[in-house]
């Protein structure tokens, strides 16, 4: 069909060519693989329960994992998720391309992580070359590659045309070596692009060789037709249209899958009236050509919950979440996940590098008495030494050896929030200081003690590293005995904030605070601390049971908490903070007569 400004739908490409999109990302992975047969499956929408829209493993042409009889010996291996999806797409100059894609937004792939526009490798040309090899445009034709060899071969002075500035340099040269200029010290300078451009120019191909490595997620391939214009697009046009070959740069418009396979006469109007022929009314010579191709998801595309879903049996419950200490993925693997733990982190460590580069299992709860971890390295390096950054503030730790909980960098900061200026704190189970360094730099000073000497070892070294080592004064004993240390010396009256955070058992040491004063003078005035003390409760009433054990603990029935819930650390079992100030009759209470 030929209209005003003859739109030229064409249907054929001489030679398959493939396509490279413009990767968000680039991982590079690194997977140990084993032979395994290979059999390859085609999904269709018959298929009980089908996904109706949108990339899936369970669609497309994939090559399939046979299993094993044992499911714990399945190796992952990249080519299993490669997935192939028939579409068609429309072939537009370059230049048009980000303007139909606006216009065209609603009958497009718009899949996620895939750009609309397709690239054709080698198809791009100088702007300024464009119109010296563009027919039927000003200076195109034989007389444009007439005017390009003369430029290349430094004759186009007398055609009015800009010399390359190899050329002009040259002819610099030619003409100062004339004169005697031998040494002519800024001809570089004149001739030379601006730096600013050559860098961008060079930032650019570094991109190109990004974008065109092995690693790239996505690939398009236009399928190849024979001589006669067969297959699904063959006889859709008349042979009047041609086959005109395609000059200057080219882009294709992934259409829906919803119209793969179609032909032109299947073509919504929106395409095929209200935006090919504007845009054909702009040119004579406009040519859009619908063409078949097919879009490859390699592995490097999928999410990690998208790869677990298809490795894991039915039933099984894909984890979903981890946290991150620094370089370190820390996950809680259930009993049913143990078969697949290997499985299971290498997705995690490739899906989530390179930020994570060490993928680890917590195989034990906690019993010590130092609070250390039981973990089992899964995945990549076996170092266990990272650096963390919490609030603008650097902490190594080894979780070999020390004990550390990203996600209760909220509490910590929300307790950090309500510090001033004028309080000293007081960190009976500090750890590295993730809470001890953050106040160091609010508060006047900070105590900080720990029972662990790795935990102070560490501790130490982070204050240094952060340089508050003058305002942290760190030491390593039992705490109960350091909270009589501390209030038997004279620094007791400028404590003004104790934190007690080792849920387990901390409201267990609120015994040492019984008789802290007791023998001083009972009108004594003092400042009594405000006590932040963490546990844990399984109770219907979470509240209510800890406020019983605080209560339990100082012998003191009137004792009025401020209870919070930070977290649920597991089904039925809550993390709670009580904050309350220290009662004076529990601080001057005589223990001597308690048995």
């Amino acid at each position: 069909m030929k209209t005003a400004g003859s739109i030229f739908l064409r249907t054929h490409f001489p030679t398959p060519t493939k396509l490279l999109f413009l990767p968000l990302t680039n991982p590079k992975h690194s997977l140990s693989l084993i032979p395994i047969s290979i059999s390859f499956t085609r999904f269709s929408s018959t298929s009980p329960n089908p996904i109706l829209y949108g990339p899936s493993l369970h669609k497309g042409t994939a090559p399939m994992l046979q299993r094993p009889q044992n499911d714990a010996l399945l190796t992952l291996r990249e080519d299993a998720f490669t997935r192939v999806f028939h579409l068609s797409a429309l072939r537009v100059p370059s230049a048009h391309c980000s303007a139909l894609e606006t216009r065209l937004r609603g009958h497009l792939l718009n899949w996620p992580r895939v750009r609309n526009i397709a690239r054709v490798p080698g198809d791009d040309l100088d702007p300024d070359l464009a119109s010296l090899v563009t027919s039927g445009e000003s200076g195109g034709g034989e007389e444009g590659h007439v005017s390009l060899q003369r430029r290349i071969y430094g004759q186009a002075e007398g055609d009015s045309d800009i010399l390359s500035p190899v050329l002009y340099r040259e002819k610099l040269a030619r003409r100062f070596n004339t004169h005697g200029f031998m040494k002519f010290r800024n001809l570089a300078k004149i001739s030379r692009p601006p730096k600013r451009k050559k860098k961008k120019k060079e930032d650019e191909e570094v991109k190109v060789e990004r974008r065109t490595g092995k690693n790239d997620f996505a690939t398009v391939e236009l399928v190849e037709e024979d001589d006669n214009g067969g297959g699904i697009l063959g006889n859709l046009v008349e042979e009047e249209f041609g086959r005109e070959k395609w000059r200057g740069s080219t882009r294709l418009l992934l259409l829906d899958e919803r119209y793969a396979g179609c032909g032109v006469q299947d073509l919504p109007e929106a395409i095929k009236v209200a935006v090919l022929k504007e845009y054909a009314e702009k040119s004579a010579n406009l040519t859009f050509e619908l063409v078949r191709c097919k879009l490859t998801l390699f592995y490097d595309y999928w999410q990690m919950n998208e790869i677990l879903e298809v490795l894991l049996p039915d039933g099984v419950v894909v984890p979903s979440a981890f946290e991150t200490v620094g370089h370190i993925a820390h996950l809680n693997l259930r009993e049913e996940h143990l078969p697949y733990k290997t499985l299971i982190a290498k997705v995690v460590l490739d899906k989530n590098k390179p930020k994570i580069q060490t993928v680890v299992n917590k195989i034990d709860s906690i019993h010590n008495e130092y609070r250390t971890m039981q973990l089992e390295v899964l995945a990549g390096n076996h170092s266990l030494v990272t650096t963390v950054v919490e609030n603008g503030i650097r902490f190594q730790v080894d979780l070999a050896t020390v004990y550390w909980s990203s996600r209760l960098a909220t509490e910590r900061q929300r307790l950090l929030s309500g510090f001033t200026r004028k309080d000293v704190v007081c960190d009976v189970f500090s750890g590295v200081g993730p809470l001890a360094i953050s106040a160091a730099k609010i508060v006047k000073h900070v105590f900080a003690n720990d029972l662990n000497p790795f935990a102070v070892e560490y501790l130490e070294r982070n204050s240094v590293l952060n340089k508050l080592e003058r305002k942290i004064e760190v030491f390593n004993m039992d705490g109960r005995r350091f909270i009589k240390a501390m209030y038997a010396s004279d620094k007791a009256q400028s404590i003004t904030q104790v934190v007690m955070n080792l849920p387990n058992e901390a409201a267990e040491f609120l015994d040492a605070f019984r008789g802290i004063y007791k023998d001083r003078p009972k009108d004594m005035e003092c400042n009594l601390p405000t006590i932040h003390v963490y546990g844990f409760s399984k109770a219907q009433d979470p509240e209510f049971d800890f406020h019983e054990r605080i209560r339990i603990a100082l012998l003191e029935v009137a004792v009025n908490v401020e209870m919070r819930r930070v977290r649920l650390v597991a089904p039925g079992k809550w993390m709670l903070c009580a904050s309350f100030v220290l009662p004076r009759s529990v601080a001057f209470a005589n223990t001597a007569i308690v048995t």
